[in-house]
């Protein structure tokens, strides 16, 4: 079955692996500060073509720093955390 390239309708919701709960697109589209979730492609690529939408409406710069870059691991934050919290 072919994906729609058309943004899915106010009566489509998934299941937000991070929240445990159904949401909607739009809140995935603007979920972290105004930019969209690091995994809103994983979660709404069956219901939609969400990486053409995105590569529309995102510059390339925009593109790599939200779906390429692979950010820190976890470790290393909690640890600059920590020493900030020390600082304090």
């Amino acid at each position: 079955m072919a994906r729609p390239a058309t943004l899915p309708g106010k009566s489509v919701q998934v299941r937000c692996p991070r929240l445990g709960h159904e949401i909607y697109f739009q809140y995935c589209r603007r979920e972290n500060m105004g930019q969209p979730c690091f995994k809103v492609l994983d979660c709404w690529y069956p219901y939609f073509k969400v990486e053409e939408f995105f590569r529309q409406e995102l510059t390339s710069e925009e593109w790599v720093e939200l779906f390429e870059n692979p950010g820190k691991p976890k470790m290393v934050s909690l640890v600059e955390m920590i020493e900030q919290a020390k600082k304090k």
